[in-house]
């Protein structure tokens, strides 16, 4: 490609991404070994791993020889939890509520040395380390504020009204497994334990060695809030080692990962007889309908595609466009998406950061290859971007993305998104549903009736309109989750956080008991038993 190619629409063009100001701190002046030894003392382990952990922006080494646990230290860490566990469950919800709450303030007092931590495990640049900041103090404030409802015994009409008095319960199952990848290491962490927590059961965790330190620091914060030590054990190793052995001993299991990992943790868990909850992997659409204002919607797709660079679930990779309005929508987002800058700082400024992992990066290399040597279109990007730091790459634009091209089924994880052109809008939701994920999805359009509408007939367990997918994900108060190879379960709303409780029906029968009594034979007490259901039918009883 030349520096400017007129496609006749859309300007190809092979600028390269501004760089942002790195400024002056380091990961050295952040990530301590007074730091490191603080937050991993608790790690219940028995061996030191051999890797080290590196910052993604540049390489270098940020902990070497971490606590590593084996199977065995996986099984004390449950023996811990259980005995934890059976205290703080004794805890009154409304006190158990208050630890969160107090959690919520110390998130955002200390939210510079969050994002820091976060920032140098993860890459990401600071605006999108701080949307981990937000839906953690979201969750907390949310079940601080409706756990103890929620929890609360409730009464229910029974078999015989008046004369059959029921309770349902609400049970902490007791301690869960928690398994939480390294692409949002303080909100997967902490933000999924913490209904758990309210529920009063015990968490023993498995967080990503890379993002260890970020879910280590996680845990500091919410002890110092209130929470018993013990109610939150932690052990670190190699997925296939320390992962089976979490499943194997706990009472519930939540996981967030890749959906092959997903099944393998699902059966593990179903051949235990225990629940769990899944959040899977994506490939996301967004639609632009013929009425969207494109400069809005411009605007959404950057945020959608390029976020933490495109290293989220429910991060968009397939773009649908009406072709009334695709050029002139292409022309704006490419261009948003040519300004952005890259960056290594930990600051404000840079608006995309780095991919987390050479694993990561060949994925994202490869993907683009393929679809360019199979006749694909690189509008903007396509690029290893070494000069910036060893795991950048630019954010891309594809188009002319088709089957049997990896991009155009298969999830990325990275900053790239496929275009695609409709002509109705039926025709757009056939495509936007012809994937086995159904994680989120984005509709951008002037009319929010008919946007609503639309987004009922996508088969994604949260749909954003004229927003990429904030606007679902920060509603604490609604659940979220995928359908399909995207997930089971939800987090949060009441279902995340019931989801850690068992329910128990008391039932206290009085007076005239559920057979023949008073000497009424078996006949004449179905009888006077069947005039009654006609009854309590008539008065429209539930």
């Amino acid at each position: 490609m030349t520096d400017a190619q007129d496609t006749g629409t859309v300007i190809v063009g092979n600028s390269r991404n501004p760089v942002a100001p790195s400024g002056a701190r380091t990961a050295a002046d952040v990530v301590t070994p007074e730091l490191i030894a603080r937050l991993t003392r608790s790690v219940v382990s028995s061996g030191v791993t051999t890797t080290a952990g590196h910052t993604p922006f540049t390489g270098q080494v940020l902990a070497a020889g971490l606590p590593e646990s084996t199977p065995d230290d996986v099984a004390d860490a449950f023996v811990r939890a259980r005995e934890a566990q059976r205290a703080w469950a004794a805890v009154p919800a409304r006190q158990r509520a208050a630890v969160l709450l107090r959690f919520h303030d110390l998130v955002l007092d200390r939210q510079s040395g969050i994002l820091d931590l976060v920032q140098l495990e993860t890459g990401k640049a600071r605006l999108h380390a701080h949307e981990e900041v937000q839906a953690v103090a979201l969750a907390a404030r949310h079940y601080g504020r409706t756990a103890p409802a929620c929890l609360r015994p409730k009464q229910h009409l029974g078999v015989l009204p008046v004369l059959t008095k029921v309770t349902e319960r609400r049970v902490p199952r007791g301690v869960v497994g928690q398994i939480v990848p390294w692409n949002y290491p303080f909100e997967l962490s902490v933000g999924d334990a913490l209904p758990a927590f309210a529920a009063g059961n015990a968490v023993v965790m498995k967080p990503d060695t890379q993002t260890a330190l970020t879910a280590l620091l996680a845990r500091e914060l919410l002890i110092e809030a209130g929470l018993p030590e013990g109610v939150w054990q932690v052990v670190l190793g190699e997925g296939p080692v320390v992962g089976p052995a979490v499943v194997a001993h706990a009472d519930y299991v939540s996981f967030t990962g890749s959906t092959r990992t997903g099944r393998e943790v699902a059966q593990a868990a179903a051949a235990r007889l225990v629940g769990c909850s899944l959040e899977l992997g994506g490939k996301n659409a967004m639609l632009v309908l013929r009425d969207a204002d494109l400069d809005k919607a411009a605007a959404g797709a950057v945020r959608g595609c390029f976020s933490s660079a495109g290293q989220l679930c429910v991060s968009i990779e397939r773009l649908y466009v009406h072709t009334s309005v695709a050029d002139e929508f292409l022309r704006r987002f490419a261009a948003r998406t040519r300004a952005l800058r890259l960056g290594t700082g930990l600051a404000y400024g840079a608006d995309m950061g780095s991919l987390v992992s050479q694993r990561q990066l060949e994925t994202v290399s490869r993907h683009v290859e393929e679809a360019v040597a199979k006749g694909a279109t690189v509008l903007v990007g396509g690029r290893h971007r070494p000069d910036v730091g060893p795991l950048f790459y630019e954010p891309t634009i594809l188009d002319g993305v088709e089957p049997p091209m990896a991009v155009c089924t298969q999830e990325t994880f990275g900053p790239v998104v496929s275009v695609y052109r409709f002509d109705d809008e039926n025709e757009a939701v056939r495509l936007a549903n012809a994937t086995p994920f159904g994680l989120n999805a984005s509709v951008w359009t002037g009319d929010g009736r008919r946007g609503r509408a639309l987004a009922a007939r996508l088969r994604a367990g949260t749909v954003n309109v004229n927003e990429a997918y904030a606007a679902a994900y920060g509603s604490a108060q609604a659940p979220m989750g995928g359908m399909g190879d995207s997930g089971l379960g939800r987090r949060h709303g009441a279902e995340g956080l019931l989801k850690y409780t068992e329910a128990q029906t008391v039932a206290h029968q009085r007076i005239v008991p559920l057979g023949p009594a008073f000497g009424l034979d078996d006949e004449q007490y179905t009888r006077l038993l069947t005039g009654g259901l006609r009854l309590l039918k008539a008065i429209r009883l539930r």
